[in-house]
């Protein structure tokens, strides 16, 4: 029923910039912590940037100063602006966050998004 849904993600140039979307939808509430991940082709799945509930930040090192993570409850979204990228940022980026599902404190889970492709050439 609860579905995230990544967006934003293409093919850009060494130096550009993309913003992503991560956007939940069904039956929540609102998010609680979310994180972005990322897998290159052969790689295994990283931790990009993660934020928690009170707004707390944290960046692997690779993006740091260059990745930032936000949020906007009203809208159930997170977001991942990418500045400054490199052709190893090019993986596929997946959304993963805590859920609110209904007005019950209890009923939290953790769901991924199917992710989206970005792609930088050199």
């Amino acid at each position: 029923q609860v579905q995230l849904v990544e967006s934003g993600g293409g093919l850009v140039q060494a130096g550009g910039s993309l913003r992503l979307s991560c956007a939940a939808s069904g039956y929540i509430v609102g998010i609680n912590a979310a994180g972005w991940y990322r897998q290159a082709p052969g790689k295994e799945r990283e931790l990009v940037a993660g934020i928690t509930v009170s707004g707390r930040l944290n960046y692997a090192d690779a993006v740091k100063g260059r990745f930032t993570i936000s949020r906007d409850n009203a809208k159930n979204t997170v977001y991942l602006q990418m500045n400054s990228l490199k052709s190893e940022d090019t993986a596929v980026y997946y959304c993963n966050a805590e859920v609110r599902k209904s007005w019950n404190l209890q009923d939290n889970d953790s769901y991924w998004g199917r992710g989206t492709q970005v792609t930088v050439s050199s």
